[in-house]
């Protein structure tokens, strides 16, 4: 029996306390994990967070509890609570800035892609995010290129448009691993 092909890899998936997106936050987790990854769930507390479709899943650690160094891929889940717990999350914001200078895959789907903008790893790349004024003002004031497109790889950097687009976002997240 062969050993899964991303087994030792390590994932943290950030998702907001409350009105997380469930599909992006379940569907790429699956995907990792069916494909051997260790996936860690870092929230802004350890208590249960809920979904906006009724999902639930304890956090492993806070947010603030996370160390980059551990992980070789970060993946920050979507929905309306990411406007409420991440965007302005500044340990979130460290995390992804120290990961942008590191040999680690930086992912985020939905609305999430504002906190890589405003972490200011987006400047010059192309990035797509969920499509709404606000959030492609975000990326576009922050220097990003922004594409109307389901997924937008540059480089290490992942990112996802909505939740149609979770399963493709899990997969090319997996894609990106598999190049460091």
């Amino acid at each position: 029996m062969t050993e899964p092909e991303y087994k030792g890899k390590r994932i943290l998936l950030v998702i907001a306390q409350e009105q997380f997106r469930d599909e992006e936050c379940f569907v790429p987790k699956q995907i990792f994990e069916a494909a051997g990854a260790k996936v860690t769930v870092a929230a802004e507390f350890t208590e249960t967070a809920k979904g906006t479709l009724g999902g639930v899943i304890k956090p492993d650690l806070r947010i603030s509890e996370a160390r980059i160094a551990d992980y070789d891929a970060i993946v920050i889940s979507g929905g309306p609570g990411s406007r409420k717990f991440l965007w302005d999350n500044l340990y979130l914001r460290e995390l992804v800035k120290r990961a942008g200078s590191m040999k680690i895959v930086v992912s985020a789907i939905c609305v999430s892609p504002v906190v890589l903008a405003r972490a200011g790893i987006l400047k010059g790349k192309e990035s797509t995010v969920f499509n709404s004024p606000d959030t492609v003002n975000e990326l576009k004031e922050h220097g990003a290129v922004y594409k109307d497109s389901d997924i937008v790889v540059s480089g290490r950097i992942v990112t996802g448009r909505d939740p149609k687009s979770a399963e493709a976002f899990g997969k090319a997240v997996l894609k990106a691993l598999k190049k460091l």
